[in-house]
């Protein structure tokens, strides 16, 4: 490329997100040069840090599926590393409430699956029990989640960034991917920062961790995303916080027997004990953060199937995120793609393609199973 500046490196992980600095960690701690390129001035401001921060347990898939398999592994290692680290986190536990008989019928299936999957501790209690647990829900019954948890992804994100730069290796802020050309035993991918200066750095393998953009990032290097099944469909959930005149509302996160695209609208507390509730999930054409005060109805009515003493005038837009999902409307499930493109021509390319939840929690799980593929 013309005028562009060069560069080498062992392995260049596109997107510094949880998973891309998970990634990125593992490998340079494998002995790999490794160099994280990031479009935005700073790591984890997308999919990592718009969400719930939720430690999930690994009810909701199915049994042997990817998420499934890497929630569970990646919830451990997160608690590890939590607790070795020192990362803001918090063991909450969650309780899943059914509020109709088609909710019980459901919670029983969670707790099926649940246990196939391996999720310990898990039980049913009834309504009594469940007002006993939590005097201010209310419900036919409930799953308890005693592993389920909350963590500050940021801190999480940086602790990652410091592995990888104690080994040596490096993010690059204001760095956007714009191609990637295979080159027999290498990739050349090119990039540009905002002011329009172009790079072009040689890598023995390239890790598509773009969260929302690898869609994109896999077509750049060829690949077919709709014949490959990679396409996204971005989905959008807003958040509501509740006001701290509510006063103390649970100990644990509060979630419904989900219906839909996402787990429902649900009650989380933050480490510093904010209550707040969301995500809903509504489909979009193009990525925007604004969330319409308007939804604050909906959000009540929502969440008065499990809090009914909530009033509406203690909700206030807090933020969104956007799911970078696989599975587009009408469809019920689809796994995680973590592909290693040597079966299409393309050796050295790793994709993550529809990281959402539960992203964060198996990130670490994601990273082990990216620096297998890679090897050395």
């Amino acid at each position: 490329m013309a005028g562009a500046t060069s560069g080498e490196t062992g392995i260049a992980v596109i997107g510094a997100g949880v998973v891309g600095l998970a990634c990125a960690a593992a490998l340079a701690r494998a002995g790999h040069e490794v160099l994280v390129l990031e479009r935005h001035g700073a790591p984890a401001l997308e999919t990592s840090s718009r969400n719930s921060g939720v430690i999930h347990a690994g009810l909701y898939y199915p049994t042997g599926s990817l998420k499934a398999e890497l929630c569970v592994a990646g919830r451990e290692l997160l608690y590890e590393r939590c607790r070795a680290r020192g990362i803001a986190h918090k063991n909450t536990g969650k309780l899943v409430v059914a509020s109709s008989d088609s909710d019980l019928r459901a919670l029983e299936s969670l707790l099926a699956r649940g246990t196939a999957n391996g999720v310990p501790g898990l039980h049913i209690v009834d309504a009594a029990e469940l007002a006993r647990l939590e005097p201010r829900v209310r419900g036919r019954a409930a799953l308890v989640v005693p592993v389920t948890g909350i963590v500050d992804a940021h801190e999480l994100a940086g602790s990652y960034q410091a592995e990888l730069e104690s080994h040596g290796g490096g993010v690059v802020l204001h760095t956007t991917v714009s191609g990637l050309e295979s080159a027999s035993d290498s990739w050349r991918v090119h990039a540009e920062s905002p002011g329009g200066e172009r790079t072009v750095i040689a890598a023995r393998a390239v890790v598509n961790a773009a969260g929302l953009g690898s869609d994109r990032v896999a077509t750049l290097a060829g690949i077919d995303v709709d014949a490959a099944g990679y396409r996204l469909w971005p989905c959008k959930g807003d958040y509501f916080s509740i006001a701290p005149g509510a006063g103390r509302i649970a100990e644990r996160l509060i979630y419904p027997v989900p219906h839909g695209a996402g787990l429902g609208v649900h009650l989380t507390v933050d480490l510093g004990g904010r209550y707040r509730l969301g995500p809903d999930a509504e489909y979009v054409e193009a990525v925007s953060y604004a969330v319409d005060p308007g939804k604050a109805r909906a959000f009540a009515e929502a969440a008065r199937r499990y809090l009914p003493e909530l009033d509406m005038a203690q909700l206030a837009p807090e933020g969104a995120g956007v799911r970078p999902k696989l599975a587009g409307p009408g469809v019920d499930f689809r796994d995680f793609v973590i592909a290693e493109e040597s079966a299409r021509g393309m050796p050295g390319l790793v994709n993550l393609v529809g990281i959402e939840s539960p992203g964060l929690t198996a990130a670490g799980a994601i990273a082990a199973r990216v620096a297998d593929m890679i090897g050395r």
